[in-house]
């Protein structure tokens, strides 16, 4: 693990110049993205790190379905917003308060800080943090603080991280330390990819000896569940996708078996475990008819507020079943991310498998299209050291 460089560095009333991807508005941009550039790339001010916060120069942000989600409408933010949630970096500041991180400590972010305090998060990672979801909702860090400018308007903060940019302020509890051993783009998706994937398999699914298990929708999400059910070795994992070419790199990763959903219904494929991870009402309807007699069906995609999926309740009591939501993967990040990182360094979890490509962040709006087009698992923005 990291050793100290200095001693923690107290808050400094000062702004700095970084470089960033801004969204203006949100559902306004037409395909392809590449032509209309929803997300711009500007220089911003960045204030110093208050109480309780951290600056860190970002290495690596990854891009997912929820930044996707924010720039086609289906996930409402306040804008303009710089974006980004999935990164990784490495400490530059630290603010009043802040003692047990060091200048030079690699770091993941995570995006829903947590107050350790309310009603939700003594449920030990089964329910969302009450005021960090408020703040993420508000587009502030904890304490409703703005540290992102445009000159004389002020940015917004995605979900407490803005990682698509070349340093970041952000609340202590909205990163995790990890060793300088990690590659960058493996630190990046630990943070979420991997902690709410593994999490729907560890924390929400459960799987005992001989349980199979299955994930409907093979993202970057579906993958992480995925590699993570293979590595314990409780029973058959069994993957689904629309996707033929993801069906083929999850029988790589150690799937026993993919299907497509269509195949899936004809051939009546159900296991006692099925994660729906694609953020689809069709998905989730597909998840929960292949979920067997007494068996649970986990979802933690995240699809449009307005999405609608019909399932028949006497099938929940005919049948016993449950339905689980999964946010963040039920995990407290704090605890599991740790055990993520142990998975990759000590059993050779296969973390790198979910990287399709690095980027630049020049790159990104043409990478938002093959996010939408399903042809990416995990694209990651590299920044230059």
């Amino acid at each position: 693990m990291h050793e100290s460089q200095t001693a923690p560095v107290t808050t400094e009333e000062t702004t700095m110049k970084i470089t960033g991807a801004v969204l203006d508005s949100v559902g306004t941009a037409e395909r392809p993205y590449a032509d209309s550039m929803p997300l711009r790339i500007v220089d911003l001010e960045l204030d110093g790190p208050g109480p309780d916060e951290v600056l860190i120069k970002v290495r690596a942000a990854g891009l997912c379905h929820s930044d996707l989600s924010v720039v086609d409408g289906n996930r409402p933010r306040p804008t303009p917003m710089l974006l980004g949630h999935e990164a990784s970096g490495v400490v530059e500041k630290v603010g009043e308060n802040v003692t047990d991180l060091t200048v030079g400590q690699q770091v993941s972010t995570v995006f829903l800080p947590r107050c350790g305090e309310c009603e939700n998060c003594r449920t030990n990672g089964k329910l969302p943090c009450i005021p960090g979801t408020a703040v993420n909702n508000a587009g502030t860090l904890v304490g409703d603080h703005m540290r992102l400018h445009d000159g004389d308007d002020e940015v917004f903060h995605h979900v407490g991280v803005s990682g698509f940019a070349t340093h970041a302020v952000l609340h202590r509890s909205s990163v995790v330390p990890v060793g300088d051993d990690v590659p960058p783009e493996i630190a990046a998706v630990l943070g979420c990819a991997v902690l709410t994937g593994g999490g729907a398999v560890l924390n929400a699914g459960d799987p005992q000896d001989g349980d199979a298990l299955m994930i409907v929708g093979l993202g970057g999400v579906g993958m992480a569940a995925l590699i993570t059910a293979v590595s314990l070795k409780k029973g058959k994992v069994i993957g689904v996708d629309a996707n033929e070419s993801k069906l083929t790199r999850a029988k790589e990763l150690g799937a026993d078996e993919v299907y497509t959903p269509a195949q899936l219904e004809e051939n009546g494929v159900k296991a006692p475990i099925v994660i729906e991870a694609a953020g689809h009402p069709k998905a989730f309807e597909t998840a929960f008819k292949a979920t067997g007699v007494g068996g649970r069906t986990v979802t933690v995609g995240l699809p449009s507020p307005q999405a609608e999926s019909t399932i028949t309740p006497l099938t929940l009591t005919a049948e016993a079943r449950t339905v689980v939501g999964s946010y963040l993967g039920s995990a407290v990040p704090a605890k599991d991310i740790p055990v993520y990182e142990k998975l990759w360094r000590d059993e050779g979890l296969p973390v790198d498998e979910l990287i399709s490509s690095t980027i630049t962040l020049d790159e990104i709006n043409t990478a938002l299209d093959k996010l939408a087009d399903g042809e990416a698992v995990r694209q990651v923005i590299l920044f230059e050291d």
